[in-house]
Formats: C-alpha cells, sequence, structure tokens
C-alpha cells in the first residue's frame, strides 16, 4: 500500500461533527475511539469552568480530539500532494493519524488547572497509555507503530529525536497545527464568539512540507498566521483568561496544592480522571471547600488586578512563593481590616507563559516569520503577550466589599508582595 492509498482508502466509518461535518475513520480508527481510555475523553470538558462564563461551552476533549485527526488527515493529504511522499512511509502516515486522534489521551481534566502542579505532563501519561494495553494492539491493529505514535506526541520517548517522528511531531505542534486549528474553531463555536474562526481551506492551501521544519509557508499565508495569531489572543483575553475562568481554576489549583502539601491526595491518584472523578476524589478524601464552591457556586470574587513585569511573575510562578505571598496578604489585611482573614480565603493567580512567538519559515522571504513581512513579527506580538499579563487576586465573597475598598494594601507595593 502507498503512502497517498493510507490517507484515501478504507475510511468508511463516518462520524457527525458540528464544526467539520462528516468526519470519516477505518473501521480500526473507529475502534479506538470506544476504548475505554478513549472514552474518558467524553466526560472531560474542552474547557473546563469556561461553561461558567459561557454556558455553550460543554464540549469535549472527544469532540476535540476527533477533530484534531480529521484536520491532520487533510494537512496530510495536502503535503503529499507537495511532494511529503518523498520521506514518508505507510507505517508512519497511519502512526501519526493515531496520534492525532489519540494526542489528548492523558489530558487531566479541568481544562488546565493541574498544568502548574508536581505532576507528569499530559503528553508523558499519553504516551503511556498508548503503549499500554489494549490501545497498544489497537494502534498496532490500524497498521501503525504504537512507539512511534507515542513519540509523536511524547518527544521524550525512544525514536521521538530523529526521521518522521519530527516531522509528525512539528506538524502536530506548530503554528497552523490541526490541534490549534480546531480548537480555536471549535471553542469559538461553542462560546458563541466569533474572534476564532479560521479559513482552514486557504491555510491548508498555503503550506509547504519540510523534513526538518515539519511545514513552511509563503507569504500569501503571512495574513492566515497572522490571523491565528490574533485570534489565539482574543481567545485568551476573551475566553481561556476571563476573570471568572481564572476564579475557577486558581481556586482548583489551591485547593490541590494544599491537598498534595498535606498528603491527603497522592500525585499518582489525579491521573487519568475524568471532571466528576476530580471532584468526587477532593471531595472523599478532603471534603475541600474550594472544590465544592467551585462545583457548586459562589466562586471568589475579584479584588483587584494589576500589571505583571517579568521579574514579579517569574516568582509569583513558584507554588511555594504564591502561597507565602496569599499567607503574607491575609495577614496585612487582617490587621488592617481588624478581622481575621484566612489565607485560605485569598488566592494569587498569575497566567502561565504564554507566547504568540513563531518559528515558521516564510520560504519566498527566506526567512522566519518573526522577521517576514509581517505586522505581528517581533515588538508586536511581545505588546499583545504583555497585555495579557495581568495578576488578580481573588477572596471569599464573605470577604469582597470590604477587601475591594483597601487598595492601599492590594497595591503592588504592599509588603505582602516584597
Amino acid at each position: 500500500m502507498t503512502v497517498r492509498s493510507c490517507l484515501h482508502e478504507g475510511f468508511t466509518e463516518p462520524l457527525r461533527d458540528t464544526l467539520w461535518g462528516h468526519i470519516y475513520l477505518t473501521p480500526a480508527l473507529a475502534a479506538l475511539t470506544g476504548s475505554v481510555p478513549f472514552m474518558r475523553l467524553y466526560r472531560i470538558f474542552q474547557l473546563g469552568p469556561v461553561y461558567r462564563v459561557y454556558p455553550g461551552a460543554t464540549h469535549t476533549r472527544a469532540g476535540h480530539s476527533i477533530g484534531v485527526y480529521h484536520l491532520g488527515r487533510r494537512l496530510l493529504q495536502n503535503l503529499v500532494e507537495r511532494g511529503a511522499e518523498d520521506w514518508l512511509s505507510p507505517c508512519g502516515v497511519r502512526s501519526f493519524l493515531c496520534a492525532c486522534l489519540l494526542h489528548d489521551l492523558g489530558h487531566f481534566p479541568y481544562a488546565h488547572s493541574l498544568k502548574e502542579l508536581p505532576l507528569r505532563s499530559h503528553e508523558s501519561l499519553t504516551g503511556t497509555l498508548i503503549l499500554t494495553e489494549p490501545v497498544k494492539s489497537l494502534v498496532g491493529h490500524c497498521g501503525a507503530d504504537p512507539f512511534l505514535s507515542a513519540a509523536i506526541v511524547d518527544g521524550t520517548l525512544p525514536g521521538g529525536t530523529g526521521g518522521e517522528a519530527v516531522f509528525y511531531r512539528k506538524l502536530l505542534s506548530g503554528v497552523l497545527d490541526p490541534d490549534k486549528l480546531d480548537y480555536l474553531n471549535r471553542d469559538a463555536r461553542y462560546c458563541g464568539v466569533p474572534y476564532g474562526a479560521q479559513d482552514v481551506d486557504f491555510i491548508l492551501s498555503r503550506l509547504y512540507p519540510h523534513p526538518e521544519r515539519g511545514v513552511d509557508i509563503d507569504s500569501r499565508g503571512i495574513p492566515s498566521v497572522e490571523s491565528v495569531l490574533f485570534s489565539k489572543y482574543l481567545m485568551y483575553r476573551t475566553v481561556y483568561w476571563h476573570h471568572s475562568v481564572r476564579s475557577a481554576t486558581s481556586m482548583i489549583k489551591k485547593a490541590l496544592i494544599d491537598a498534595l502539601k498535606q498528603g491527603r491526595i497522592r500525585a499518582g491518584e489525579l491521573y487519568n480522571l475524568d471532571d466528576q472523578g476530580l471532584f468526587d476524589l477532593m471531595e472523599r478524601r478532603s471534603a475541600l471547600p474550594l472544590a465544592a464552591q467551585v462545583k457548586e457556586g459562589p466562586l471568589f470574587s475579584m479584588a483587584a488586578e494589576f500589571p505583571l513585569d517579568r521579574r514579579l511573575h517569574r516568582s509569583l510562578l513558584d507554588i511555594e512563593n504564591r502561597a507565602g505571598h496569599e499567607e503574607a496578604l491575609a495577614a496585612e489585611l487582617s490587621a488592617k481590616l481588624n478581622r481575621n482573614i484566612p489565607a485560605g480565603d485569598i488566592v494569587i493567580d498569575v497566567p502561565e507563559p504564554f507566547s504568540l512567538d513563531t518559528a515558521l519559515y516564510v520560504r519566498n522571504e527566506e526567512r522566519c516569520f518573526s522577521r517576514s513581512s509581517s505586522a505581528l513579527n517581533g515588538e508586536a506580538a511581545q505588546s499583545f503577550v504583555k497585555s495579557l499579563y495581568v495578576m488578580r487576586v481573588f477572596v471569599h465573597p464573605r470577604h469582597g466589599e470590604s477587601i475591594k475598598n483597601r487598595k492601599d494594601v492590594l497595591q503592588l507595593g504592599g509588603k505582602w508582595i516584597e
């Protein structure tokens, strides 16, 4: 069987997707979507607590994963037509399609609430699941190599640093990758906002295969990259990092940090859970009030918001430092307001590292995107990123109004932040 036939023949099993319409799988790929590890993804909201702000955002990791597979297949079809067949194999193509379908198999529940915790990465967990039964055999039945599929997702695995694996990983993890093209479009659709919609047909038409870089673009594709980057910025600003969403995720984070530190929950128990399983575990082991509030309300209210400089951001990204600042702020507020405010009633939230940089190469300009004729190169991209970096202080609703009035304590120069 040729590389081309691997992408066109035997796709007889249709699924109807809200975003992309009919998506066709082979019987073997369809069997993967019925496996126990994949079925867990149907019980994980793609955007975690975002439904608290955008009620339509109840789509799942499973729907997203099927969408990534669909776009990955379309992407590879286009690249094969432009010469990628020269360095690809039928087994590699099937392994890439399995990697697309399974790329989130080890993802944590509740969006990215757990990313800062001292846990294995979801890519590492995905690689392990692909190499564990029943998934390992199901991937093999697809005509794929489970070890290659796992290495495409987790580059630290043996075989992940050379040959086809590098090419496929570049396709799956880039600026114009099927993961990003699906989640921006899908999240925008389910949230009911216009910011994430991308012209996928045009984007795919402007991509050219490269064995080491994955894909290059030409200058006609620059507006598509700008659209993706600006859409990513807008989705973070209005959806992913909306203050109520940040309140919910920071509350979950704080609850789990405390539970792990006190030994009430072990790190390994947080792997392979779904959304409900996470809440059940926290309720069963520790009856954490923060977790219960996220599930049933009300969320902590925002008392203050400050711009973050790089030094402060680096300091607050450290979980231990942040906990110390929360204790110091609680002590200072208690003294100023003459009332007891426990450290557990205050959460300091800082954004995770975020970038609009891209290593895409513009072939006819013979330079990388950051030095191209794009309006979003270099300093322009950094200005967008800087506007997103804010520190927020969330407080229990019972303290909300009294704390909001104490700007002298909450201001960035307060002793608690020194």
